[in-house]
């Protein structure tokens, strides 16, 4: 599972800075953070709670605004997008996996797989069709008229997936997909997200505390105070975890 060096970039971040304003205290989340990450290419970020984790997967993916650098996806600069043109950019360029799975709990699976089609302009009838074999992909094609609470945690997990996969996107952006899940669940999850990836070559950027599972990506970058301080590749990882007997 190593990735190709003559992949093109897809995602490349320069001395990207972001800093939250509480009102009483102001945290620089990110301090000035370089990352590239080429197609295909599965990509780690750990640390401890609190180092800019998520902040940073936040700012590559346009949900955040960055203070300062830039933040380039496909050739495109999105730190330069206007509001509208950028939610259109990721439901069309991105998909998104939460540990909190954020489906909405009115609808049923098929209805929060095809949201991002919706959104994108899709019609409503190739929409679920698209929904429904999103659905069929990760398992699921017996469930697309169930609602969240009548699915597991790893069902609705599934569902997320499906929802990240539905509209073939380019990048797919995880934050912690597997911390709500037992060990087995969530190997279930990884597993699927792994073959996935080989099989549609997305570049993954992945956010999470487990070294099992910063050990199926292709390299992990590890953070500290709002920077990058050390990147492994997979066998490294691998090492580690089996050393410290997680694998």
């Amino acid at each position: 599972m190593n990735e190709n060096i003559t992949d093109p970039i897809v995602i490349e971040a320069i001395d990207v800075h972001k800093t939250y304003n509480t009102g009483t205290v102001q945290v620089h989340a990110l301090k000035g953070v370089d990352l590239r990450a080429r197609k295909g290419e599965m990509v780690a970020i750990m640390g401890p709670s609190g180092c800019g984790k998520t902040t940073l997967l936040n700012c590559l993916s346009g949900l955040d605004e960055i203070d300062a650098g830039t933040v380039t996806i496909a050739g495109t600069d999105i730190s330069k997008m206007a509001d509208d043109r950028k939610t259109d950019f990721r439901a069309r360029q991105m998909g998104f996996i939460f540990q909190t799975y954020n489906l909405l709990p009115v609808l049923s699976a098929a209805e929060n797989v095809e949201l991002p089609l919706i959104v994108s302009g899709v019609r409503p009838r190739e929409a679920r069709q698209r929904a429904m074999a999103a659905l069929e992909t990760v398992g699921l094609g017996d469930r697309g008229n169930q609602r969240p609470n009548q699915l597991s945690g790893g069902q609705r997990q599934r569902v997320t997936v499906a929802r990240a996969l539905v509209n073939r996107p380019s990048i797919i952006w995880a934050d912690e997909p597997t911390g709500a899940l037992d060990s087995a669940t969530a190997k279930e999850i990884m597993d699927l997200i792994v073959d996935l990836n080989e099989q549609e070559h997305q570049t993954t950027i992945l956010v999470t505390h487990d070294p099992k599972v910063a050990a199926r990506c292709h390299r992990t970058i590890h953070m500290a105070d709002g920077l990058i301080v050390r990147e492994d590749d997979q066998a490294t990882m691998q090492a580690t975890a089996a050393s410290a007997g997680v694998l």
